[in-house]
């Protein structure tokens, strides 16, 4: 299996100026346990880093440190994470069907979670990793006035990895393009083409790190994981 790694995010709500995947939780940086996942996931053969050329000797330098043994290579980012993602569909090797994409921010990301995404994508064109939501839900209007309560039981929280058939997503990111069609993440655009998403039963720990409270509370994660061994 394929797995593109959108790796291109700033450190701006981490409050870095650096990118916020080069940051160190429990002494590796951050993008190096998304890497150290794959490499232990069965199911992943092949991994694309998606960034800016800026950052290449940092990440090639984390992909040395780690000794992986899989194929890694490194794709130019865009100025979105939409385009980002589509110039990672369009350097996949030619003999590639399926693809996850896995946001690099989401380091707590289990093998097994790889794995069951990987071997599910195989019989769907595409899925998302996703919890049910716990907390209920308000839709609110500009003047901060709830409009509505949607039914909890009917929510679920998106995660990544999200996987698909390659040769549908790459049309449906044309379709983007061509229409100028802004969304949120690969799915979105899926299923403005009209597609069916499946979801697969994501894991609580996998949150996406993005402020340096979740930096504290991913390394809290890690540590627990490695002192249960």
């Amino acid at each position: 299996m394929h797995l593109l790694i959108p790796a291109a995010g700033t450190g701006r709500r981490m409050g870095s100026h650096r990118n916020k995947l080069l940051l160190q939780v429990r002494s590796q940086p951050i993008i190096a346990w998304t890497l150290l996942a794959a490499q232990a996931s069965d199911q992943i053969s092949w991994i694309g880093i998606i960034s800016q050329p800026h950052d290449w000797q940092d990440f090639k330098q984390i992909i040395a440190d780690l000794q992986l043994t899989k194929p890694v290579e490194l794709i130019k980012g865009g100025s979105s994470r939409q385009e980002s993602v589509y110039n990672g569909l369009l350097s996949l090797p030619a003999n590639a069907e399926q693809v996850l994409i896995h946001d690099g921010a989401r380091c707590l990301a289990t093998p097994d979670l790889l794995n069951r995404c990987a071997e599910a994508i195989c019989h769907c064109l595409g899925l998302i990793a996703a919890v049910p939501v716990k907390d209920t839900i308000k839709v609110v209007d500009e003047n901060g006035i709830i409009q509505s309560t949607p039914e909890r039981s009917q929510l679920w929280a998106a995660q990544t990895p999200q996987g698909f058939d390659v040769k549908l997503l790459k049309e449906c990111h044309s379709q983007g393009v061509a229409h100028g069609w802004e969304v949120t993440d690969d799915a979105a655009l899926f299923e403005k083409c009209g597609y069916q998403v499946q979801i697969v039963q994501g894991e609580e720990t996998n949150l996406k790190v993005t402020t340096p409270q979740d930096l504290a509370i991913a390394e809290f994660i890690l540590n627990t994981r490695f002192d249960q061994k």
